[in-house]
């Protein structure tokens, strides 16, 4: 294996109705601008709330990618 040097950016990502699809929509839009997309960790999972009530799930996701040459 080759010497490789990665990038690692945080990102958070949000949705209506699960944790999962919000860590999903961070991935899917960092793909849209970022190529070579390695590792998605899950740093943190909160929800934003309203009058007691959950109005987003948010999942914060580190994101790395290999540069190129």
């Amino acid at each position: 294996m080759e010497d490789s040097v990665y990038k690692i950016i945080e990102l958070v990502g949000t949705s209506t109705e699960s944790w999962e699809k919000a860590a999903k929509n961070a991935v899917d839009r960092a793909a849209q601008s970022l190529r070579n997309l390695r590792i998605a960790e899950i740093v943190k999972l909160d929800m934003h709330l309203e009058d007691g009530k959950v109005l987003n799930y948010r999942a914060r996701v580190r994101v790395s990618f290999k540069y190129e040459d």
